[in-house]
This record gives structure tokens, C-alpha cells and sequence, in this order.
């Protein structure tokens, strides 16, 4: 198979966990572009914390794309035009909130730039060290969040987060997008809104098949994605159960997986040819 894009989760992907790109990644990255493969950005962070990522890897000179908040956002990275945008409505954040409260659980919310909260935590601390975002203590979240905001965040201890997460993938079945995206996030989108169908609604008009497609990730809310694609890998770093669901498992993202990835199944063919 010919691949034509390449599709990367950032935070413990493509991405060192002292947030940076490993010299044999860009280098393989840049090369796959260099022979026309599309290189894709796709995370839970707001569009905001993955342009210094976007920019290192030259997607605006290459055409590229980002798909931010977990695919509620797409954008042309050449242009800075937003070609898709999902949004919650205050009410619904509104409701996000007190489910927060009911469940003892924190809540996170963007505007401005800033990321919303009522009160610190350690878990927005790690939200603003992520995404570069600073966090804004409001004296009341409601009514703080006054529009639509792409996505809202509950924030707890890994075991406590997973019965929540149970619990409210049940309860609003049928009406927001409700997964994990670390451990200690819980991310809240619209119905629909997943990596998976952001990738499908970009390479529609690209002329680009699904299997033509490589997707890397590491966590829950990269299943979407790691099915759609022709060749869904899963870093040496993921959880057991999002290895047992991907065609390809790859070392961890200490380990230069990505780049294992690109060399193996694009630039090798490449060279071949």
C-alpha cells in the first residue's frame, strides 16, 4: 500500500514527554512531506498549543492541516482558515458543570485563550503546561462561559475519572462525544465529533481513501482514528486494550516510534521505487 497522509496524536506520540520532537522524527517527517505525504496534527489540545508543533514540522509550507480539540476543529494550516468547527452550547456546558459538581469531579472550559476553571487544581496546571494556554480562575464558571466553547474538560485521579466516565457515557448516550484522553481528562465534544470523522470529513475532497492513511496514537480518544485508517498504530506506550485494537504497534514515543513507523512503511517503499 501507498500511503498518502500520515495522521499524529502529539502529547505521548509524536511527541518526547519533555514535549519535544526527536531529531529522527522531524527528519522522517520532513521527508515523507518532501515525497508529497500529507502530515496531519490531530489532539486533544486547543489549535493554540499545537502551532509551535505545526510550525517545526513546516505544515504550512506543505499545505497541511490541524485538527484541534479533538477533531472539533480543522485547520488549513498554510491560510490559519478554519475549514470545520463543532462547538458546545453554553447551556450545555452549563449542564457539564453541574454533573461536575454532582460527581465531585473539576471542570475546565476555554475563552480567550485562557483556560476556565473555578478553582486551581493540579490537573489544570498540567492543561496549561500542555497547551501554553494560562489558566483564568473565574468566581463563577456559569457565568464565565456566557457562548459556545469547542469542548469542556472533567478533571479527577485516574480511578475515580473512570467510573465517572462509565457513568456519563451512559447517561448522555445519544447527545455529546464523551472520552478519555489522558488518564485525568475527561473531554466532552459534540455528538459525533471524534479524530476518526474529522480525518473522514478532511480527506473527502482530497481525493484521499481511508486506507490510504496512516493513524498514530496512544490513548482512548485516538481509537476513532487508529480504526478509520488504513494502518491504525498504537505506541509502545499505550494502554494494553488500544494495543489489542490497532494493525500496528510501534515503540513508545521515547523510543522514536513514530519515526520506526514512517521509515518502515513510507520512506523504505519510497526508496524502492
Amino acid at each position: 500500500m501507498t500511503y498518502k497522509m500520515i495522521v499524529l496524536d502529539l502529547d505521548d506520540t509524536s511527541l518526547r514527554d519533555d514535549q519535544t520532537i526527536s531529531p529522527r522524527t522531524k527528519n522522517a517527517l520532513l521527508q515523507a512531506q518532501d515525497a508529497g505525504v500529507k502530515v496531519v496534527l490531530a489532539s486533544g489540545r486547543p489549535t493554540y498549543g499545537m502551532q509551535w508543533v505545526a510550525k517545526e514540522l513546516k505544515l504550512d509550507q506543505y499545505g497541511s492541516y490541524i485538527l484541534s480539540f479533538n477533531g472539533s476543529k480543522i485547520i488549513d494550516c498554510r491560510s490559519n482558515e478554519e475549514k470545520y468547527s463543532r462547538a458546545l452550547s453554553a447551556e450545555t456546558v452549563h449542564r457539564l458543570y453541574d454533573l461536575s459538581k454532582r460527581e465531585d469531579v473539576g471542570i475546565l472550559t476555554y475563552a480567550d485563550d485562557a483556560i476556565i476553571v473555578e478553582e486551581p487544581s493540579e490537573f489544570a496546571s498540567i492543561e496549561s503546561e500542555l497547551t501554553g494556554l494560562p489558566v483564568n480562575i473565574v468566581p463563577s464558571f456559569k457565568e464565565a462561559v456566557t457562548g459556545p466553547v469547542v469542548k469542556a474538560l472533567m478533571l479527577k485521579e485516574a480511578n475515580r475519572l473512570m467510573e465517572v466516565e462509565k457513568k456519563l457515557q451512559t447517561e448522555l448516550d445519544g447527545e455529546l462525544s464523551v472520552m478519555r484522553s489522558k488518564p485525568f481528562f475527561l473531554e466532552f465534544t459534540q455528538l459525533g465529533v471524534t479524530k476518526g470523522a474529522s480525518l473522514d470529513y478532511l480527506i473527502k475532497p482530497m481525493g484521499i481513501q481511508a486506507e490510504e492513511v496512516i493513524a498514530m496514537g496512544d490513548s482512548y480518544n485516538d481509537l476513532s482514528m487508529l480504526e478509520f485508517a488504513g494502518l491504525g498504530v498504537a505506541m509502545g506506550n499505550a494502554p494494553q486494550d488500544i494495543k489489542e485494537k490497532a494493525d500496528y504497534v510501534a515503540a513508545s514515543n521515547m523510543e522514536d516510534g513514530v519515526a520506526e513507523v514512517v521509515e518502515k512503511f513510507v520512506l523504505n517503499k519510497l526508496s524502492r521505487v
